[in-house]
């Protein structure tokens, strides 16, 4: 009897790895492209292994093969979403960066980023990398891993998600992320209309003046300054918003 459910186990173990694999590879912390692959499907292997138990109640496997193709897709799709919408939180630290770079002046120096392997400004690379940090020192990302466990609960499994609720999700998550660059970068932007106004100010008054041989290292100079006072309110500011994000899916 007990070589008789192996097949079963072994097709809800399937079924639950796809959802938590989908969303380990994306969660913020624990899904980052510099985290060895093996790392992460060792991770994902390990909390699929854990929830199966939990899992097992709620999957009812069909009897044809396109019933199970079609809980399995459902499984990825859940997963897909939850963790693209995390990374569009995600992603305010670089879009806040690059706010800081061209309100700084240097919107020119470009690095690797190695979360995504694109070219993005330093100062975007910067926060993003510090992000990561805190996420996993302050351990937000277990937080992640909750609202892994309780997507079983908010998404059973065998029902697809609304098209229409998915794409509410997707907007809010977007429109959060960019509130939030915009949040984190608000010092900036102040800094740089005084900057630019006292700039023009100064050019009037003073025509015979090299504006922008002053400019450019005064700026970098002041854009410095604030961002070593302000760093720590960003990221908290980021941290909590991230975190509430991820609470919403664990429920509390």
């Amino acid at each position: 009897m007990q070589i008789a459910i192996l097949p079963e186990i072994s097709a809800v173990f399937v079924l639950v790895f796809a959802r938590v694999g989908t969303m380990v590879m994306l969660m913020p912390g624990i899904g980052e492209r510099f985290i060895f692959s093996r790392a992460r499907l060792s991770l994902a292997f390990f909390i699929a292994l854990m929830m199966v138990p939990m899992a097992r109640p709620l999957l009812q496997l069909p009897s044809g093969t396109a019933g199970v193709v079609s809980l399995l897709l459902g499984e990825v799709l859940i997963g897909l979403v939850i963790g693209v919408c995390a990374r569009f939180v995600m992603a305010c630290l670089q879009t806040a960066g690059t706010l800081v770079a061209q309100t700084m002046g240097l919107g020119f120096a470009m690095t690797v980023d190695p979360t995504g392997g694109t070219q993005n400004p330093s100062i975007g690379n910067l926060l993003t990398m510090l992000g990561i940090t805190l996420i996993l020192t302050s351990d937000l990302h277990h937080v992640a891993i909750v609202a892994i466990h309780e997507s079983y609960r908010l998404l059973p499994p065998g029902g697809n998600p609304e098209l229409g609720d998915v794409m509410a999700l997707a907007v809010r998550a977007a429109s959060q992320g960019f509130a939030l660059a915009v949040q984190i970068s608000a010092p900036f932007i102040v800094f740089g209309l005084l900057f630019n106004l006292g700039l023009g100010v100064l050019a009037r008054m003073m025509p015979q003046l090299q504006v922008f041989f002053l400019a450019v290292p005064a700026s970098i100079l002041g854009g410095m300054l604030v961002l070593f006072a302000v760093v720590g309110v960003m990221m908290s500011v980021f941290l909590g918003d991230l975190g509430g994000f991820l609470r919403q899916f664990t429920g509390s």
